[in-house]
């Protein structure tokens, strides 16, 4: 391991922009076939199907590996392994969107959401006890499904959430290309009013008006904003209001949105002055976790140490970590 690794590692990290269903790598992908299909998935066929060039061709790969999570006991399988690899990277805190608009729309199967958040549960509350990572759930709804299925999507969270604060938002995923924010400006309202932190997938396949969008029903935080540098205006108005930027250059480079890694906007965005975060999207998919974000960061983009600190800091910032929680990892990464 290099030196550069190794300061990345120990560097205490939140991971904001993650997909619970994303880090299902293609050997447990396996592992679920076995259980539920008819002709078991063999490895070379489930690492086929993370093979793709477009943002459509991972959209259709997502729906293969969530089609194959149908039992609570899978979400757990899939909960405790993300929170192992997550403290070998040096996580030490994570606010995972799960795709619950996913399952409401493709597993009628399950009887409801419950017995899935019962299962995750398990594995954070295990998480929290034996790796010392603390986990936040962020109920994400999918734009280009009705808009009365995100209702139910952000209404279960804001049920589950007066008794388990480990829920702390809400999220809008999917399509930007199908289906902007503003349909969603009353549900959003509904869910702050409940006590619910707002995030939004905004401006990944869109221009900058996708994000002035999100912006204008409350969100709070940005997901991907790639094309936020095309709008002097819109920068100032980020930064005056200092709403972070959850940023994933690999994921965009993978679904073609983006050209390389060393084209990502993410150096410019922080020298802009932007509360930019690094994350990892989806990253058995993208074949790159949060530590890599950081190391190609520094290789591809030229980041020193400081600035790497930058963005840690800016993980933990960003967060909906307690003030006191936030200050003592902030401690932590003034002194790496």
């Amino acid at each position: 391991m290099t030196e550069i690794s190794e300061f990345i590692e120990w560097l205490p990290k939140a991971e904001l922009h993650l997909h619970l269903e994303g880090t299902v790598l293609p050997a447990t992908l396996v592992e679920l076939s076995a259980r539920h299909d008819a002709v078991p998935l063999t490895l070379a066929e489930a690492e086929a199907l993370y093979r793709f060039t477009d943002f459509t061709g991972f959209m259709l790969a997502f729906k293969a590996v969530s089609a194959r999570l149908t039992e609570p006991e899978d979400y757990e399988l899939a909960a405790w392994r993300m929170a192992q690899r997550l403290v070998e990277q040096g996580v030490v805190h994570a606010e995972v969107f799960v795709s619950v608009g996913v399952i409401y729309h493709w597993h009628s199967v399950l009887s409801g959401f419950g017995p899935v958040f019962v299962a995750i549960e398990r594995a954070r509350e295990r998480a929290a006890k034996e790796l010392g990572l603390s986990i936040y759930w962020i109920f994400d709804a999918v734009r280009h499904f009705p808009v009365e299925e995100a209702a139910q999507v952000f209404r279960e969270a804001a049920e589950l959430r007066k008794n388990h604060p480990s829920v702390v938002g809400i999220g809008l995923g999917g399509d930007e290309r199908r289906c902007g924010s503003l349909p969603f400006k009353e549900l959003y309202a509904e869910a702050a009013q409940a006590g619910l932190r707002l995030t939004n997938h905004a401006g990944e396949t869109t221009g900058p008006e996708a994000i002035w969008e999100a912006l204008g029903i409350g969100t709070e935080r940005i997901g991907h904003g790639l094309s936020v540098l095309e709008d002097p205006k819109l920068v100032q108005e980020l930064k005056d209001r200092q709403i972070a930027i959850e940023m994933n250059p690999t994921s965009n480079v993978r679904t073609g949105v983006c050209g390389s890694f060393g084209a990502h906007p993410l150096r410019r965005a922080m020298e802009a002055g932007l509360m930019v975060t690094l994350n990892s999207d989806d990253p058995a998919f993208f074949r790159s976790d949060v530590a890599n974000e950081y190391l190609l960061a520094h290789r591809e983009l030229g980041l020193g140490r400081e600035e790497l600190r930058e963005l840690a800091a800016n993980s933990i910032r960003a967060s909906f970590l307690p003030e006191e929680e936030k200050q003592h990892w902030l401690s932590h990464i003034a002194k790496s």
